[in-house]
């Protein structure tokens, strides 16, 4: 998927850039580049390939050192919300800002 330069300056006009006709042409470059590694590394066959959950673990035997999942600190909630200023059913009550 090549993006054009018409493309380019929609993005750069929602990113509120002013590129200079140099600096789209650079940026076109290097997002097609960026899309061209992306489909080169999609057309590779990665199945019966098991995930890694870090690339060491390709080369050598790496245990995990995660933790328990497991609760450690007590509930506060009730303490935490006596410094708001309101409070409804255990929810914080805020303004309304959006009309």
């Amino acid at each position: 998927m090549a993006l054009t330069s018409d493309d380019v300056s929609r993005i750069a006009h929602l990113a509120r850039l002013e590129l200079q006709p140099a600096e789209q042409a650079a940026m076109l470059a290097q997002i097609n580049g960026f899309f061209s590694i992306v489909e080169q590394m999609s057309a590779v066959d990665t199945s019966g390939v098991e995930p890694l959950y870090t690339p060491l673990s390709a080369v050598t035997d790496v245990a995990l050192r995660l933790r328990e999942d497991m609760v450690t600190e007590a509930d506060q909630h009730a303490l935490n919300q006596r410094s708001a200023p309101l409070v409804e059913d255990g929810l914080y009550l805020v303004p309304k800002v959006i009309e």
